[in-house]
C-alpha cells in the first residue's frame, strides 16, 4: 500500500515540479526533444493532409489563414515581449481547412493547424474563430503535447515500479494494484494534468487573440454557443480531460481584464 502511494505521490509531483515554460511562466514537465516530436509531428500532418479533403479557396478558407497569421504574429510579438525571440524557432506555422462535420480544430506540435468546416457555424465570425485557433496555437507553444508524452511515460514507469514493488504477491493481488494505479494516476494525476494544460491554453489564446487585434469579450459568446451545442447536457469536471463549460466561461470572464492589460503593453512596445 505505502509503495503504491508513494509511486502515485511522485508521479504527481514530477507532473507538477519541473522547469518553468518561458512563455507561460508556468512549470513543465517535458524531457521531449521539439527536434524529434517536431519531425513526426511534420509528417503526421502532411498524411492527414493527404488522407482528407484540404477546403481551398474559398472565403472560408482564406479566413482561416488570415486569422491564422494574425495568431502567429501575435505569438512571435509575444515573444518578443517576453524576452524570448529565439522561443518559436522551428516552427513551421500552417493553417487548413479540412471537410469534416466534426466541430473541432487541433494544433499539432511546431505550427500545424487544422480547422473542421464542422465549427464553423459555432465560431461565426473572425472573433469566435480567432478564440479557437488562439486557444489550439496555446496549446503548442506551451508545449502541452511534449508535456503529455513525458507525463504518459512516466505513468508507463510508475507501472512498471509498482509490479516490481508487488512481484511477490499473488498475480491476483498484482492485477489489483495496477487497476488501481491506473485508475488513482489517471484520475489523480493525468485528467486534472490535462484540465489544467486545457485552462492555460484558454488564458494564452485570449491574451494571443487580444494581442492580434481580436475581441476577447466575444469569447464568452462563442463557448456558450459551443455549450448549447452539447444541448446543454452536464459536464463532469472528475472524469474529464476539459473543464466544463460554465467552469471554463467562468474563468474566461475573469482572465478578460488580464488579457487587455496584457495586450496593451505588448502591442505599446516596439
Amino acid at each position: 500500500m505505502k509503495k503504491f502511494f508513494f509511486i502515485g505521490i511522485a508521479i504527481t509531483y514530477l507532473v507538477y515540479s519541473c522547469a518553468s515554460n518561458p512563455i507561460t511562466g508556468k512549470k513543465e514537465l517535458n524531457f521531449v526533444s521539439n527536434d524529434n516530436l517536431f519531425a513526426t509531428s511534420f509528417q503526421e500532418y502532411g498524411t492527414f493532409l493527404k488522407d482528407n479533403k484540404v477546403i481551398t479557396g474559398t472565403p472560408d478558407a482564406k479566413r482561416v489563414e488570415s486569422v491564422g497569421l494574425r495568431i502567429k504574429a501575435a505569438a512571435e510579438k509575444y515573444a518578443n515581449y517576453k524576452g524570448k525571440p529565439e522561443y518559436l524557432k522551428g516552427y513551421q506555422w500552417e493553417y487548413n481547412l479540412v471537410d469534416s462535420k466534426d466541430v473541432n480544430a487541433w494544433c499539432m506540435p511546431g505550427g500545424k493547424i487544422v480547422v473542421y468546416s464542422g465549427i464553423l457555424p459555432i465560431t461565426k465570425d473572425d472573433n469566435g474563430l480567432a478564440t479557437v485557433m488562439g486557444h489550439e496555437v496555446s496549446h503548442a507553444i506551451a508545449n502541452h503535447g511534449a508535456q503529455r508524452m513525458s507525463a504518459a511515460q512516466l505513468q508507463q514507469i510508475g507501472a512498471v515500479g509498482l509490479a516490481v514493488a508487488t512481484g511477490g504477491q499473488s498475480a491476483e493481488k498484482q492485477q489489483m494494484w495496477q487497476q488501481y494505479y491506473g485508475l488513482g494516476t489517471e484520475v489523480g494525476a493525468m485528467l486534472p494534468f490535462s484540465r489544467s494544460h486545457e485552462s492555460e491554453a484558454d488564458r494564452l489564446g485570449l491574451i494571443l487573440m487580444t494581442i492580434a487585434g481580436f475581441n476577447p469579450d466575444e469569447t464568452i459568446a462563442f463557448w456558450q454557443r459551443m455549450a448549447a451545442q452539447s444541448g446543454g447536457a452536464a459536464q463532469s469536471e472528475f472524469f474529464s480531460t476539459h473543464p466544463s463549460d460554465a467552469t471554463r466561461i467562468a474563468n474566461l470572464q475573469k482572465l478578460i481584464p488580464e488579457a487587455k492589460e496584457i495586450a496593451a503593453k505588448v502591442n505599446a512596445t516596439k
